[in-house]
């Protein structure tokens, strides 16, 4: 399979274009077109190498979930014509991605290690070990950017500086909690945990509804169930189905993201196997197995799907 590190369609009646750290947008009408590449970042930098699989996979769990979500919000997803493709309504974003966490893992375990019990304004109980469940889910909220790092902000600030107003904040972190607890109980059927995740809305008719995706594991991260007490109790680290994988192997070759750092190149064997990573969270996320796309020119046919379809 080749792997698809960006498309260059040039659509009927397109009237833009935007490249975002993993899709390709196309707007056409009233339209948004995003094709899922295998682009993949992490420490927001592209890595220079796609994933084979790994756009398909994205875009196919964010639409498993967006029909699953839709009694609770609604969202902008239309049509996917094809694995790689999701169409739908064009959106105004908020400039804030409302994230919450489950457990103290990943961002927050890392600033819980540095001796902080304050995130974006949230309070985080003392005598937490890295992985352990929170009392009740925290909502930690960033500001969303077009470029560089996302940046923790409090409800207060977003609040203060007029992100976006009281009323519409709610709304977000009504949904926020009412999706995190059907991801929850999604995930728990396939004896998965999910730890932590974010989600982006936007306005369509002054109506504030869910965009881009949602439990995929480029924006989620899970555990397996089985033995994550036993393993919490031991202190070993917990198996988990995400990118942190990708993020640990970069930290251990010296890259954060950070200025003057060099980004490592990944060997064929550790694309592979980010690649098989995916595919398994796929099968293990939605219990369906995944259908490897065998195309000869797979953007031939995205192209031929997205024109079959307008």
């Amino acid at each position: 399979m080749q792997a698809i590190p960006s498309t260059n369609f040039n659509l009927p009646g397109q009237t833009a274009f935007y490249k975002g750290k993993v899709r390709d947008v196309y707007s056409v009408g009233d339209r948004l077109i995003m094709v899922a590449s295998d682009r993949i970042s992490a420490f927001d930098h592209i890595l220079p190498r796609p994933i084979p699989y790994k756009g398909a996979v994205l875009n196919q769990i964010a639409a498993y979930f967006l029909d699953a979500t839709r009694d609770i919000c609604p969202n902008w997803l239309i049509a996917t014509p094809d694995p790689n493709v999701a169409i739908g309504q064009r959106c105004k974003p908020v400039r804030v991605e409302m994230v919450i966490r489950g457990y103290l893992a990943g961002h927050a375990a890392r600033t819980y290690a540095e001796g902080k019990r304050v995130l974006c304004g949230v309070v985080m109980p003392e005598g937490m070990r890295e992985n352990d469940r929170f009392p009740e889910p925290i909502i930690t909220p960033t500001t969303k950017a077009d470029e560089g790092h996302d940046e923790d902000i409090s409800k207060e600030d977003i609040l203060a500086q007029g992100l976006v107003g009281r009323e519409d904040y709610e709304t977000m972190e009504r949904y926020t909690r009412a999706l995190f607890q059907r991801g929850t109980e999604m995930a728990a059927k396939q004896n998965l945990i999910l730890v932590d995740t974010k989600y982006e809305f936007g306005y369509h008719n002054g109506q504030i509804v869910l965009m881009d995706e949602i439990h995929t594991p480029d924006s989620s991260r899970y555990f397996y169930g089985d033995g994550y007490e036993e393993r919490q109790q031991k202190g070993e680290r917990q198996r988990q189905l995400s990118k942190e994988f990708v993020r640990e192997w970069l930290m251990a070759n010296g890259f954060q993201g950070k200025d003057g750092q060099v980004m490592p190149v990944m060997p064929d064997e550790f694309v592979a196997e980010i690649s098989d990573r995916y595919i398994e969270l796929y099968e293990k996320v939605t219990g369906r197995t995944f259908q490897r796309d065998a195309s000869a020119d797979p953007l031939k046919r995205i192209e031929t799907r997205i024109l079959e379809y307008i």
